[in-house]
C-alpha cells in the first residue's frame, strides 16, 4: 500500500478543507495517509524532516509546492523524494501545465494510479528555486497588484468559484495602464539577446507555461526538456501593450515583432532595479539575477 505524507496549509479556508476531505475520501483504504498542517516555514521543515521514504503530497497551489521543494532542495534531499500534488490553490498553473486534474477527487486518483516522472527545476545564484515561472517587469508589477486583489477577494466566492482567482487579471489590467519600461540586459546561455538600448515591458523565464491562473507567458515550455523558455516583450505604447495582452490571452504573442522567444539553460537579467515574481512570490528590488536549469531535479506523480 502506498504511504503518503500530505502537507496542508493550517490556515486554509473552509472550501480548501472540504476539497481536501473529498480527496482523502478517495485515498481511504488505498493508501496509508498522514495529514500534517503547517502554518510557517519552521513547522514545514520539521514535518519534512520526518517524511522518511513516504511520498510527499502538497495540498495547495504553486506557492505551496514552491515552499516544499525549496526546503527539500536546501537540504539536498529533493532528488531522492517522490512528490505529489493536490491542486488547492487559486491559480494552479503548474498542475494545469502538467495535466494534473484540478478536481480534488480526480487529482487524488492520480496519486494512486499515476506514474512518477522527473521534472526540471530553476535555481538562481542564491540557491532560490523556481518551480513554474519567474518574470520581471509588467508581469511582476501585475503580481504585486494582483496579490493585493487576491487578498481582498479571496474570502469571496460565487458557487464553486473563488474570486481570488481574479486577482492576477485585475493586476494585469492595472499594469497595462501604468506599465514599467525597464532598461535591462538579458543573456541566454551567455549570449546577449536584449541590451540596455532596448527597454523591455517584461521578461518571463518559464519551466511551466502559464501564470496567474492561465496566462500563458511561455506557451511552449516543457518541464522535462532540460531547457527554459524565455520571452522578452518590448511592446511600447498603449495600442502595442493592448495587442500584446490580447496575444497572451490567445497564446500568439511569441509571433509578434516586438517579442523575442528563445530557449536555453541559463538566463541572466541585469540593469536598473527590477522586481521579480517567482511562483507568485514577489521579491526585489534587484539589479542582477541568474537562473539555471537543474534537469530532472525531482520526481512528481503525474497522470
Amino acid at each position: 500500500m502506498e504511504s503518503l505524507l500530505v502537507i496542508a496549509n493550517a490556515e486554509a479556508g473552509s472550501a480548501d478543507q472540504e476539497a481536501l476531505a473529498s480527496a482523502l475520501e478517495v485515498l481511504h483504504g488505498r493508501a496509508s495517509v498522514e495529514v500534517a498542517a503547517t502554518a510557517n516555514p519552521g513547522e514545514l521543515d520539521g514535518v519534512l524532516h520526518r517524511a522518511g521514504s513516504r511520498s510527499i503530497v502538497v495540498a495547495g497551489g504553486d506557492g505551496s509546492l514552491h515552499s516544499v521543494i525549496s526546503v527539500l532542495h536546501r537540504r539536498n534531499e529533493l532528488r531522492d523524494k517522490r512528490l505529489g500534488l493536490l491542486p488547492l490553490g487559486t491559480g494552479n498553473d503548474f498542475a494545469r501545465h502538467l495535466g494534473i486534474p484540478l478536481d480534488p477527487e480526480e487529482a487524488a486518483e492520480v496519486l494512486v494510479t499515476g506514474t512518477a516522472r522527473t521534472v526540471d527545476l530553476l535555481v538562481d545564484e542564491c540557491g532560490n528555486v523556481v518551480v513554474n515561472n519567474v518574470h520581471v517587469g509588467a508581469g511582476a508589477q501585475a503580481s504585486r497588484s494582483g496579490a493585493a486583489w487576491k487578498e481582498r477577494l479571496g474570502a469571496l466566492g460565487v458557487g464553486g468559484l473563488n474570486l481570488g482567482r481574479l486577482g492576477y487579471p485585475l493586476g494585469v489590467a492595472q499594469s497595462i495602464f501604468a506599465p514599467p519600461s525597464l532598461r535591462l540586459r538579458v543573456e541566454v546561455d551567455g549570449e546577449v539577446v536584449n541590451d540596455f538600448d532596448h527597454p523591455v515591458l517584461m521578461v518571463a523565464v518559464g519551466n511551466g507555461s502559464s501564470v496567474g491562473g492561465g496566462a500563458e507567458l511561455t506557451p511552449a515550455a516543457d518541464t522535462a526538456d532540460g531547457l527554459v523558455d524565455v520571452m522578452i516583450s518590448r511592446s511600447a505604447g498603449a495600442m502595442a501593450r493592448l495587442g500584446y495582452l490580447a496575444g497572451v490571452a490567445r497564446g500568439t504573442h511569441p509571433q509578434r515583432r516586438d517579442v523575442d522567444y528563445l530557449r536555453g539553460r541559463t538566463v541572466t537579467v541585469t540593469g536598473e532595479e527590477f522586481y521579480a515574481s517567482a511562483d507568485g512570490e514577489v521579491y526585489g528590488p534587484e539589479r542582477s539575477r541568474t537562473w539555471r536549469v537543474e534537469s530532472a531535479a525531482y520526481s512528481l506523480i503525474l497522470p
